[in-house]
């Protein structure tokens, strides 16, 4: 049995085919088009969180919000655009601001907004893991929100120590999916 379609029809049909295709070819992410937004570079979640993180606070972008979970970077801003990279599958990025005297709740870091106390602040680094193996033993300085990043192994168990002209605090840490990725605890000289 031979089905004749009108030919206008198969001439509709025809003339939708560039539009579905046009619709599963390569072009920008998502979050390509968002960090072009706000005049920051693409790039894997590591290279994205990384520069966030190194620029001065009066040139982060006002109105992105960039937000670190364990398996994501989570990107949006106010004109309602979203988009997500995924993080290293072997690594965990965990934000840690030491403070003296004043602190603030945090669970999930972001990049945009959360300030600590001790912005450029040099401070020496140790990072063991649960058998005592050495993973992080140098100076860093806090980046210019007050915070240190810091890439970690996942799903480890990790004793850090972080020492000031202000003193020295220690911690323990965990990588796995249910960890804190923003740490305001470390009180230094506490």
């Amino acid at each position: 049995m031979t089905v004749d379609l009108p030919r206008r029809t198969l001439l509709a049909a025809l003339a939708t085919t560039p539009l579905v295709l046009a619709g599963c070819s390569a072009g920008p992410s998502a979050a390509e088009d968002l960090l072009s937004a706000h005049d920051l570079p693409a790039g894997t979640a590591r290279e994205v969180i990384d520069a966030l993180e190194a620029l001065p606070l009066d040139e982060r972008p006002s109105e992105l919000l960039a937000s670190v979970g364990t398996d994501v970077l989570t990107l949006s801003d106010a004109a309602g655009r979203e988009a997500t990279l995924e993080l290293p599958a072997e690594e965990l990025y965990v934000s840690v601001a030491p403070f003296v005297s004043g602190t603030h709740e945090c669970f999930l870091h972001s990049l945009t907004t959360c300030l600590g106390e001790l912005a450029v602040e040099e401070l020496a680094v140790r990072g063991e893991d649960a058998s005592g193996a050495v993973l992080i033993d140098e100076e860093r300085t806090t980046a210019p929100n007050g915070f240190l990043g810091l890439w970690l192994p996942r799903d480890a168990e990790l004793t850090l120590t972080l020492a000031g002209e202000a003193g020295e605090a220690t911690t323990t840490l965990r990588t796995d999916a249910e960890a804190p990725t923003c740490i305001t605890t470390m009180q230094l000289g506490a």
